[in-house]
């Protein structure tokens, strides 16, 4: 099968709901590739979702209506070839054209010619109009509520940020110190051939997904996790013999950062609402060695009505996913101003049940995976306003890890930071009982 037609399939399969990073890594697993091939892949693949309103856009200025969804997959596929990865115009059009004509037919083949020279000819025109008309919404493939609101929040840097958050990310693991020491996985990437492009205390960032094949990850050594969501945990840093929470633990790579921390020693409790992902959270932590957590299905809001007090708790809150989008750019097509909104709600009453369960002498991490301050810095703000017993606690972010602090204390891993992913971090104590 022809490499464009590899990427239909995976297309195809996101637009009918599948998670993008899901979908490639299952695709691969199932396919024998060259290095070569699946980079190939990667790049059409993510570029395509990254940029589909700019290419839908292009497209629909040059077609009525395209009925066959495999059609529209050649011709986003092709225009991001030669607008993005500076392929070949007329080697792009020749190829698009015969596999139309083998897929449906001659005129097909016509259509798809004529649609990709059309935009080739006027492509230069076409991305200094849409600049010069302050499209960069378009132009930076954004629903224009989001780019209307980062634009708001972050002012004159937010062409910047948008364009942060379209950058390919690089492949993430974390050695699990339990089974695996820094020097062994070294070694192992140096007889692999891959290099280390950064380092994050344990998690390394590499060129390369060939690790995933290793029996080093097979069986626990190592484990795909980004520095943010390590930070998150390790910020917490919960001691053997704590008691400790994690109110939103799938798939619990979050919730072997804290174990490891413990040592395996003392409990924590891993909630989730589903019962599928509790079994997933099981499995990832009896393979990493960590056997002190107990999956809990609840709903993280209800913790306040159960008689258990915790030493640590760990609230990384489900939310938009924003910060995400490097590893998940689908995300920006599936919500919008008022799923925002009603995850900070969702947040805050997550939070505040959490504190009531917390010990006098307590720490809570609040974290969330995202950019906007509905969901950070104004939800922080309002609990501190309502729960005076509270103090912000001074953080260890590591030197290299790039972001700002807000006016509370909690730090943004923002769009200054182009390797990890955006997320927001903010440590609290409980100094007293309510006031």
């Amino acid at each position: 099968m022809n490499i464009k037609q590899r990427v239909i399939v995976l297309i195809r399969e996101v637009e009918k709901g599948k998670y993008s990073n899901i979908a490639l890594n299952e695709y691969f697993r199932a396919n024998k590739l060259s290095k070569k091939e699946r980079g190939f892949i990667t790049e059409l693949f993510y570029g395509v979702i990254r940029n589909k309103i700019f290419l839908d856009y292009e497209i629909e200025k040059r077609t009525k209506t395209i009925k066959k969804d495999w059609l529209k997959d050649l011709l986003r596929i092709s225009i991001y070839q030669g607008t993005f990865m500076n392929g070949d115009e007329k080697g792009v059009v020749w190829e698009a054209t015969e596999l139309a004509k083998k897929k449906f037919s001659v005129p097909v083949g016509k259509f798809v010619n004529g649609v990709l020279r059309s935009y080739f000819r006027e492509k230069d025109e076409e991305l200094k109009e849409l600049r010069e008309n302050n499209r960069l919404d378009i132009l930076h493939s954004y629903p224009k509520w989001f780019y209307e609101k980062v634009q708001k929040e972050y002012g004159n840097e937010a062409e910047n940020f948008l364009i942060s958050l379209k950058k390919v990310p690089y492949m993430s693991v974390r050695v699990n110190k339990i089974k695996y020491t820094e020097e062994e996985f070294e070694n192992l990437l140096k007889e692999l051939d891959i290099d280390i492009i950064k380092k994050v205390e344990t998690v390394y960032y590499i060129d390369s997904g060939e690790v995933l094949y290793t029996d080093e990850f097979k069986d626990g050594k190592i484990i795909v996790q980004d520095g943010s969501s390590y930070l998150a945990g390790r910020i917490l840093n919960p001691k053997p013999g704590d008691i400790v929470v994690d109110t939103c633990s799938a798939p619990g790579s979050k919730t072997a950062v804290l174990g490891e921390l413990m040592e395996n020693n003392g409990e924590i409790l891993a909630l989730d609402i589903h019962s599928h992902k509790l079994k997933l959270i099981s499995e990832n932590l009896n393979k990493l060695g960590i056997n002190i957590v107990l999956p809990v299905k609840m709903d993280a809001r209800k913790l306040k009505e159960q008689g258990k007090h915790f030493d640590k708790i760990l609230v990384d809150a489900p939310c938009s996913g924003y910060g995400v989008l490097r590893k998940k750019p689908e995300a920006l097509y599936n919500k919008n101003l008022e799923n925002v909104v009603e995850l900070a709600k969702l947040q805050y009453e997550i939070l505040e049940s959490a504190s009531k369960v917390l010990k006098i002498g307590g720490e809570l991490v609040y974290s969330t995976c995202t950019i906007f301050k509905e969901e950070n810095t104004l939800n922080i703000e309002k609990f501190l306003n309502e729960n005076k017993n509270f103090s912000v606690m001074k953080m260890d972010i590591p030197e290299n890890v790039l972001g700002e602090y807000d006016n509370f204390g909690g730090f943004l891993i923002n769009y200054k930071e182009e390797i990890l992913d955006n997320f927001y971090i903010i440590k609290m104590r409980k100094d007293s009982e309510e006031c």
